[in-house]
């Protein structure tokens, strides 16, 4: 048990993560930093070895029902048990990249307006995840203070520059708990993060960005996976944002993936024709997905694309009228 109060905590949706968890939990307790931290872990009916691992450990392990989870709603409870001055939210999947992971997040509160610090994912060069989504910084990582005194200004911006400034990740985010209960997440299927950075921005606050604070995260996916993800992101952009998916010229992106793996010296030839394919497929399914969200806007407008959201991620979509602090 906690002997003090702990600075910091850690929120943790689980659902049969114990292929990840195994190197999450201790890499995150294995972390340098001047105060004690807990670890909550709200599980939604993990039927794998997940809650055998995590009573290895100090984890504090919260019951919902898989019916129950919801992006937003699920952190809000997180946030509400944690006893620590920061709460970072993460996933299950996440670790992170070094043993000073909160201490960077910690950095990243540069005064008393910052509320809320966003890191970065990165993707590790191993031999089994996609070389075109590994890590290559082209600059210097900096860290970026957004804030606007006069909230009128942000409302000012065009969708795509209000977006812009909003590309918040809950996969590795930290908040200062009072201002997490004063401005909760709101309840949605997705995209609650970026959600609560335009509504913290419209407050006034100022959110940081600092991405030296990395955590390691990346999802294999098939043809019907990359479809679905994309479409739900772009779905829920549109909604909160009122952006629309972009052209993807299909060609050049092939053209600068194949010159990527050609460079690469760690796979045979196969493997790279292997990935040129993987990264084809991908891409077909985003075009795919793109099309299909500019058709139903075109068509039928908002009542169109609900209907489709609806019968592409099998779920009722949550309206933004709707959204309940």
């Amino acid at each position: 048990m906690l002997t003090e109060k702990p600075l910091i905590t850690i929120v943790i949706p689980v659902k049969n993560g114990d292929h990840w968890l195994k190197e999450t939990i201790p890499a995150i307790l294995g972390q340098k930093i001047p105060g004690s931290i807990e670890i909550i872990a709200i599980d939604s009916g993990s039927t794998d070895e997940s809650l055998k691992i995590l009573s290895g450990y100090p984890v504090t392990v919260v019951h919902i029902k898989p019916a129950e989870f919801n992006h937003g709603l699920t952190r809000n409870l997180g946030a509400s048990l944690a006893k620590g001055k920061f709460v970072v939210m993460t996933v299950q999947d996440a670790k992170p990249a070094s043993d000073v992971w909160l201490q960077q997040m910690l950095d990243g509160l540069i005064d008393n307006n910052v509320v809320a610090v966003c890191g970065q994912q990165m993707v590790p060069h191993h031999h089994d995840k996609n070389p075109v989504e590994w890590y290559r910084p082209i600059s210097l990582a900096r860290l970026k203070k957004i804030h606007f005194p006069n909230p009128g200004d942000f409302k000012k911006l065009s969708p795509q520059e209000q977006l812009s400034f909003c590309r918040w990740d809950d996969v590795n985010t930290m908040y200062r708990k009072d201002i997490l209960m004063e401005l909760p997440f709101r309840r949605t299927d997705f995209a609650e993060d970026v959600l609560w950075a335009k509504d913290a921005l419209l407050k006034g606050y100022a959110i940081v960005f600092n991405p030296v604070a990395r955590v390691e995260h990346y999802h294999h996916e098939n043809y019907n996976f990359a479809f679905r993800r994309n479409f739900i992101v772009q779905y829920h952009l549109y909604k909160y944002f009122g952006t629309v998916p972009g052209k993807l010229d299909l060609s050049i992106r092939m053209l600068k993936i194949l010159k990527l793996l050609m460079r690469e010296k760690m796979f045979t030839v196969r493997e790279k024709w292997n990935w040129l394919e993987y990264n084809y497929k991908t891409l077909l399914a985003i075009e795919k997905s793109n099309k299909a969200i500019l058709k139903a806007i075109s068509t039928g407008g908002e009542a169109q694309l609900e209907n489709l959201y609806h019968e592409v991620c099998s779920i009722i979509p949550q309206a933004l009228k709707n959204n309940t602090k």
